[in-house]
C-alpha cells in the first residue's frame, strides 16, 4: 500500500485507533481496526530459530512455543565470517515465517561483546562492530527477501544483563559512533530493517527509548531509516516522550493505559497530532507491506531446514588446536566422554530459546564402534567417582578420546552476567584426568562464549562449536571424521583470564551506571594496542589444509579521502582437501595524532579453494575505512597520512602488508584561544608564521647570555618547555601587551 493510501487511511481514523496502533493487542500482535480493515500483526522472537507461541498470546511462553528447527545461535552463526551463509539462514527462517503468519521476526542481535560475561553473549555476533554490520546485514537480507520483516536489536549499547532495565551506560560521543552505534549503522543503511528493537538501558543518563538523539537525529537523520522503533518488551518509562522521541510501538500491551496517555497528550497539547499520525503511517506501511505480500504456498519444511541447520553448525565451529590428532581415521578405537555428547548445549536460554524440532546428538551420529560414557552430569558441579571410573577406563582402552565439555544452562543466559570465565570444575578435572590415561586427547566446547582453558596443554586438539543448534551433534562427528573441513572463525578474542579483559574493572559497573571507560579499545583492539597474548586471537581458526598468500595489489599508491581503494591478493590452497579461508583486511593509521587503535578490521571474504586452486579476493575501501569519529566537528574525519594496509590470517597472524598515503580533502576547524600551547601551534605554518615574531622578542627568542645559563638550559629543554606553554604566557615572558595578544588571536583565526 502507498504512503498516499495510508494517509487517507489515518485521515478516517480516530483518535483513539490512532494511539491503539502505538501498542501491542497483546504480547505478540498488533491492534486491529476492524471497521477500517485494518488487520493485526504478529511478531515472534527468533534471532536463530522461530520461537512463534503455540496457543494464546498472552504471555512470554518462552517454553510454550511450536516445534521449530533450532539453527546455531548468533555466537555461531558470526564464526562463519560467511555473509552468503547468513543470508541462507535468513530465507529459511523467513519462509518459516511465512509459513506461520509471522510478520515480524526478533532479530538479529547484534550488540557488541564488550566484555565476556555478559549473560547474553551467546545471542550476539561480535567484538567488532564490522564483522556484527556485515553479517547482520546479510541475515536481514534473507530474512526479508521473503517479503518478512526484521527487528535489528538492542539499539544501544545493551551490553550486559546487570541491571539491564535501570544501568546508565557512561560512554563518549566517539566510542559509540566508532564502536556501539557502527555496529547497527551498516544493517540499517545497507539492509534496511523493517523494525529497530530499542534497549532496556540508558545512554548518558537517558533511557534510549526516550532519546530523539538517537531514535530521530542518528537513526532517521543520519541514517534514513524508514521503518518504526519497537520497544524491548516493557522497556517504556513515558509513553509520551518515548513517542515524540521516535519510539513507535509499545510491546507488549498496556492495558489502554498508554493509550489514554497519548489521546490525552494530543487533547492537551503536550503531543501534536502530526507526530501522531506520522506514528501510525509508520506502522500501516510495514504492517501492509506484510498483509499485501502473505505467500499462501510458503511451507515449513523443517526436514530440509535440519539438514541446513545441520551445515550450519559443521560451517561455524571454529578448530583451536591440532596437533596431528584430527581427523579421526575410520577404525580407530574412539571413545566420547561426557553428558554433553548424548545430550549436547546446542542454544542459550532466555527469549530466543526454541522448542527444537529435532535434537542430534554426536552419540547418535558416531560410526559405529564408538564407545560413549557419560562422565559428569552438569546439574551439579562435581565428580562422580563411579562416572568418573568409567569414564577413565574407556580413554584408557581407547586410541582417542573425545571430551564434550562446555557450560551449562544454567551457567549463562538472558537475565543475569556470568560472575567469572572458569568452566565447571568438575569437567575442567575430568579434562585433566583423562588426558593423563590417554595423551590423545580432543575437546569439544558447547559455550556460548570465552572460557578459561587450564588443560589446554594436556589436550592435542580442540573444537569449539559454540551453541551450534539442533544439528550440532552430526556437524561435530563431520568435523572430527574430516567429513567436513573447520572452516570457522573466532569473532571474539578469548582473553588468558579474565582480569586480562578491557572492561574489567568497570564491568558491570557501579549501581545504576557503568563506565566504559576502555573506549573505543574493545577486543583485539585492546590487546593489539597493549601487546597483550591472548588465548586465541580474534579471527583465529585452523583448518585440514594450509593455504598461501601471495600478490597483494593496492589499487593506487596515493589517494583523497574522497576516493576508494582497491585491494586485491591472491589465496591459494596448498593441501590435499578442499578448505574455506577467510581472508582478512586491517587498516592501520601509521600517522595518527589522535589515539587509535593498532589496526582495525575494514573487510573480510570467506572463500572455497579445492587443492591447488589459486582464486584472487579483492577489496575496496573507501573513506570509512581509514577515519576515525571526530566528536569537535561531529563527523568522520581522515587524517592526511601513510596508512598500511594488512593482509591477515588473524588478528595476530599477519600475513602481507601495503601502504597508501590518503590526503584529507576537509581542513579541521580550529579556534586558537590564549590557552592554546605551542606545539599545536607549531603544526599550523600559517599560526606559526604569525606568532615568532612575539616569540622572537620574548625571553625565549634570544641566545644564552652566560656559560651557566647555557649549560643549564639547553636548547633541548627549552623547546620542550616551549611545547606545552600557552599563548598567554608571552604576556609574561615579555613577547605581547594584552592588546597584542588579543588582536594576534584575531589574525590566526581569521588568516
Amino acid at each position: 500500500m502507498d504512503i498516499e493510501r495510508i494517509r487517507e487511511l489515518i485521515a478516517q481514523m480516530t483518535l483513539e485507533e490512532k494511539a491503539g496502533l502505538c501498542s501491542g493487542a497483546d504480547f505478540w500482535h498488533t491492534k486491529t481496526v476492524e471497521r477500517l480493515g485494518i488487520p493485526p500483526m504478529l511478531v515472534s522472537d527468533g534471532p536463530h530459530g522461530l520461537r512463534k507461541q503455540a496457543e494464546e498470546g498472552d504471555h512470554l511462553g518462552i517454553h510454550d512455543s511450536i516445534k521449530a528447527v533450532c539453527f546455531p545461535a548468533g555466537c555461531a552463526l558470526a564464526a562463519s565470517f560467511d555473509r552468503e551463509l547468513l543470508r541462507a539462514v535468513g530465507e529459511a527462517l523467513g519462509n518459516e515465517c511465512q509459513a506461520e503468519s509471522v510478520g515480524v521476526l526478533l532479530g538479529p542481535a547484534i550488540n557488541i561483546k564488550r566484555s565476556p560475561l555478559c549473560g547474553r553473549n551467546f545471542e550476539y555476533y561480535s567484538e567488532d562492530p564490522m564483522l556484527a554490520g556485515e553479517l547482520a546485514s546479510a541475515f536481514i537480507k534473507g530474512v526479508q527477501s521473503k517479503n518478512v520483516g526484521t527487528s535489528v536489536k538492542h539499539y544501544l549499547a545493551n551490553n550486559q544483563e546487570t541491571r539491564r532495565m535501570s544501568v546508565s551506560v557512561e560512554a563518549d560521543e566517539r566510542t559509540l559512533r566508532e564502536i556501539y552505534l557502527a555496529a547497527f549503522e551498516t544493517p540499517i543503511t545497507a539492509a534496511k530493517p523493517w523494525t529497530v528493537m530499542c534497549s532496556y538501558n540508558k545512554v548518558n543518563g537517558e533511557y534510549v527509548a526516550e532519546s530523539k538523539k538517537y531514535l530521530t537525529d542518528v537513526l532517521r537523520g543520519e541514517w534514513g531509516y524508514e521503518g518504526f522503533v519497537v520497544s524491548d518488551w516493557g522497556a517504556v518509562n513515558d509513553r509520551v516522550r518515548d513517542l515524540k522521541a521516535g519510539l513507535e510501538l509499545e510491546m507488549p500491551f498496556s492495558g489502554g493505559a498508554s493509550d489514554r496517555e497519548i489521546v490525552d497528550a494530543v487533547k492537551n497539547g503536550t503531543l501534536d497530532e502530526a507526530e501522531l499520525d506520522e506514528a501510525a503511517a509508520r506502522m500501516l506501511t510495514i504492517i501492509y507491506r506484510f498483509s499485501g505480500n502473505r505467500d499462501a504456498s510458503a511451507v515449513f519444511d523443517r526436514e530440509a531446514d535440519h539438514v541446513l541447520a545441520r551445515e550450519a553448525a559443521a560451517e561455524t565451529s571454529v578448530l583451536l588446536k591440532n596437533e596431528g590428532i584430527l581427523p579421526l581415521q575410520a577404525g580407530q578405537k574412539v571413545a566420547f566422554i561426557g553428558q554433553y555428547a548424548a545430550e549436547p548445549r546446542y542454544q542459550g536460554g532466555g527469549s530466543s530459546h526454541i522448542n527444537a524440532y529435532r535434537i542430534t546428538s554426536a552419540q547418535d551420529a558416531a560410526p559405529a564402534g564408538v564407545i560413549h560414557v557419560r562422565g559428569f552430569e552438569d546439574k551439579e558441579d562435581t565428580l562422580d567417582p563411579a562416572l568418573l571410573r568409567e569414564a577413565l577406563k574407556a580413554a584408557a582402552a581407547a586410541e582417542v578420546a573425545v571430551v564434550f565439555a562446555g557450560l551449562p544452562d544454567a551457567w549463562e543466559s538472558e537475565g543475569f552476567d556470568r560472575p567469572h570465565m572458569r568452566m565447571p570444575a568438575s569437567q575442567n578435572e575430568l579434562i585433566m584426568k583423562i588426558a593423563e590415561v590417554q595423551p590423545n586427547t580432543v575437546v569439544v566446547l558447547h559455550n556460548g562464549a570465552p572460557v578459561e582453558m587450564p588443560w589446554l596443554e594436556n589436550v592435542k586438539g580442540l573444537l569449539e562449536v559454540y551453541l551450534a543448534g539442533e544439528a550440532v551433534g552430526g556437524a561435530t562427528v563431520d568435523l572430527l571424521y574430516g567429513k567436513a573441513n573447520p572452516s570457522g572463525r573466532l569473532p571474539e578474542s578469548f582473553p588468558k583470564k579474565l582480569e586480562d579483559n578491557p572492561s574489567y574493572l568497570n564491568f558491570p559497573g557501579e549501581g545504576d551506571s557503568v563506565f566504559y571507560r576502555e573506549g573505543v579499545f574493545v577486543g583485539y583492539r585492546y590487546y593489539d594496542k597493549k601487546k597483550m597474548e591472548v588465548l586465541f586471537p580474534f579471527g583465529f581458526g585452523l583448518s585440514y589444509t594450509t593455504f598461501d598468500y601471495s600478490n597483494l595489489r593496492l589499487s593506487a599508491s596515493h589517494i583523497k579521502d574522497t576516493e576508494s581503494l582497491t585491494v586485491t591478493v591472491d589465496v591459494t590452497n596448498k593441501g590435499s582437501v578442499p578448505g574455506r579461508e577467510v581472508v582478512q583486511l586491517y587498516v592501520a593509521d601509521k600517522e595518527s595524532t589522535v589515539i587509535r587503535p593498532a589496526k582495525e578490521l575494514r573487510g573480510f571474504e570467506k572463500v572455497l579453494l579445492q587443492p591447488g586452486e589459486t582464486k584472487t579476493v579483492c577489496f575496496r575501501l573507501n573513506k570509512r575505512a581509514f577515519a576515525y569519529y571526530n566528536s569537535e566537528i561531529g563527523d568522520w574525519h581522515v587524517e592526511t597520512g601513510d596508512f598500511d594496509i594488512i593482509i591477515a590470517k588473524s588478528a595476530a597472524e599477519l600475513v602481507l602488508t601495503g601502504t597508501v598515503h590518503v590526503e584529507s580533502t576537509v581542513r579541521l576547524p580550529r579556534l586558537y584561544t590564549a590557552d592554546s600551547i605551542f606545539l599545536d601551534i607549531k603544526k599550523d605554518e600559517k599560526a606559526l608564521a604569525l606568532v615568532k615574531p612575539l616569540l622572537d622578542r620574548s625571553m625565549f627568542g634570544g641566545e644564552a647570555r652566560s656559560e651557566t645559563e647555557a649549560s643549564a638550559i639547553t636548547p633541548e629543554m627549552l623547546a620542550a618547555m616551549l611545547d606545552y606553554m600557552p599563548l598567554r604566557s608571552l604576556l609574561s615572558f615579555g613577547g605581547a601587551t594584552p592588546d597584542g595578544l588579543e588582536q594576534l588571536l584575531g589574525q590566526m583565526n581569521n588568516p
